[in-house]
């Protein structure tokens, strides 16, 4: 099991508008409160008027905020929003070993470049000096089904991830993109080619070239995140 705790003391609240990418109003113990918001992806279907929504306190004095805004509740389901957990389970996950593919590969580095991107992890496999550069996507999208979807935005950074991965290929390296859909009903995932075609064009060219795409889902908790079990990528080909 992958679980990484979510300190903090939490609380809970009621959406109420997005102010912009990074800023939210909520209703919290009687009082609307200015709250951050980790994660830029639209989340229109989430972060609906009195949504209830889990947040974390926070007491520092350079903050302009004094709440974030970790988790939604939709049709009963808790949805992690905060963007920056996949890389963390992830990075846990490797160094665990829950991740099949990757035996000997015991070297985990987080935030590599390559070119002219960042990675958010590599891996190295110290006796045969094979690098796998690894890329992990926030998805908080569920359609009918258990469909999991990325991007729920057109996404400039994701397009040049995956652009990059390919060069990585030709110079030698493993390219990985994980999808890690932050909530439980994801039961398969998919590129939102409705929303950015580009991005699932180039995801399609990418697994031609030997880019390898996978996903997972988790259960979440107010007190945490567990990285659950790897659900089927479909990408048209």
């Amino acid at each position: 099991m992958i679980f990484i705790e979510i300190p903090g003391e939490k609380v809970q609240g009621l959406f109420q508008r997005r102010v912009n990418r990074f800023i939210g109003e909520v209703f919290v113990e009687g009082n609307l409160e200015t709250v951050h918001i980790a994660n830029t992806g639209r989340m229109k279907e989430l972060l609906t008027k009195d949504a209830k929504v889990i947040l974390r306190r926070v007491n520092q004095s350079h903050r302009k905020t004094s709440f974030d805004l970790l988790m939604v509740y939709h049709k009963d389901v808790l949805i992690s929003i905060d963007s920056k957990l996949p890389n963390k389970l992830l990075e846990k996950a490797f160094m665990e070993g829950f991740i099949p593919g990757f035996k000997g590969f015991t070297t985990v580095r987080r935030e590599v470049t390559f070119g002219k991107s960042r990675f958010d992890l590599s891996l190295l496999n110290p006796e045969t000096k094979e690098l796998a550069l690894i890329e992990a996507k926030c998805v908080t999208l569920v359609k009918n089904e258990g469909l999991a979807t990325f991007p729920d935005a057109p996404t400039t950074r994701g397009l040049k991830h995956v652009l990059e991965l390919m060069e990585g290929l030709k110079a030698g390296h493993r390219g990985e993109v994980f999808f890690v859909v932050q909530r439980r009903d994801g039961k398969f995932f998919r590129p939102n080619s409705e929303m950015d075609p580009e991005f699932s064009e180039a995801v399609t060219l990418a697994k031609k070239a030997g880019v390898n795409f996978r996903a997972f889902n988790c259960l979440v908790r107010p007190g945490g995140i567990e990285l659950s079990q790897e659900i089927p990528v479909q990408i048209p080909m």
